[in-house]
């Protein structure tokens, strides 16, 4: 009889356990810039107001509604109804069941592009809620891109480019879009100099390919290193397609930009890793570049910057 009632317990306790959400194993970016820029802007305009409208659940009430596509018709209707009373639930219904899946997913890509930051001017600190990531081409240098995630590349083996190409001139200073974490570094067969840097929240990894030859790294420049939206990182060149070290064998001087999502550490370095065309938020972000100046010392920026939602790791410590 104790053997039956420990049984019937355990059985109980296994159905009203709580079930652990599977990790995402796929994300098709298809967000617009268009759609990207208007949610953006609807969440820097009512930081301030009594309900602050997040761009993470604008464009995700709209995905549940159009399959991920968020067409900038969706976008407006869902930042407008976000506006009233009614919560995501509320508002999406049947199609609620999707809406967990897209807020992470947008939440993993877009996650560290917007929030609270201070830029040093005239010798003031100035802090703002806005755009806080920065194009990965410094302010003053031309580069001409477009959507080209997913081509056919044959060095190596047969496969598609799993990034977004900057095409520029050689020596273009790089920096880095989002603060993270330096990586990964020095040469990759495939995208010669390059640099990996993780996001401090770790969902994201920005990998920078095809760096200068002989100079591809900012000066001091190492792994494990601390670095900031905005701080120069390296420069552009065409290394890589090689085995051997240092070689130009890239035929258009270009920057790779790559963006990993990771949501599980079991998808990096393998054949299951998530990589998204960052083609609409590179537009995003082409009117948001890093002005930076070359000295004695080296690459600097011009305005010292911090992050404020990650002020444990500014170099220059908490600000309050």
């Amino acid at each position: 009889m104790k053997r039956r009632i420990l049984l019937c317990f355990l059985i109980l306790s296994v159905l009203v356990m709580p079930v652990s959400a599977e990790k995402i194993k796929w994300v098709d970016f298809q967000v617009p810039y268009e759609s990207l820029k208007y949610a953006m802007e609807r969440d820097i305009a009512t930081f301030e107001e009594e309900k602050h409208i997040s761009w993470i659940d604008i464009l995700a009430v709209a995905a549940c509604r159009s399959g991920g596509r968020c067409g900038i018709d969706s976008v407006k209707q869902a930042a407008k109804e976000l506006q009233g009373d009614q919560s995501p639930e509320e508002l999406l219904g049947a199609l609620y069941k999707y809406y967990g899946y897209y807020h992470e997913s947008f939440q993993a890509a877009l996650g560290g592009l917007l929030g609270s930051y201070e830029i040093e001017k005239d010798g003031q600190w100035v802090q703002s809620y806005g755009l806080k990531a920065f194009s990965p081409v410094a302010a003053g240098y031309g580069y001409s891109h477009c959507d080209d995630f997913g081509v056919g590349r044959s060095f190596g083996f047969k496969r598609k480019h799993l990034g977004h190409d900057m095409m520029g001139g050689t020596g273009t200073p790089i920096v880095a879009v989002e603060g993270g974490v330096v990586e990964a570094m020095g040469w990759n067969r495939y995208g010669g100099w390059r640099i990996g840097i993780r996001s401090f929240d770790n969902k994201r990894y920005y990998y920078y390919a095809h760096l200068q030859k002989d100079k591809p790294f900012a000066e001091g420049l190492e792994v494990g290193q601390i670095v900031q939206a905005g701080d120069v990182i390296g420069f552009m060149g065409q290394t890589g397609y090689s085995d051997k070290e240092n070689v130009n064998n890239i035929q258009t001087v270009h920057l790779h930009f790559g963006l990993q999502l990771i949501f599980d550490e079991s998808q990096k370095e393998c054949l299951s890793e998530i990589w998204i065309d960052a083609y609409d938020i590179v537009r995003l972000l082409e009117g948001h570049r890093s002005s930076v100046r070359k000295t004695e010392k080296g690459w600097e920026r011009v305005f010292p910057y911090r992050d404020l939602d990650w002020e444990e790791f500014s170099p220059m410590g908490a600000t309050n």
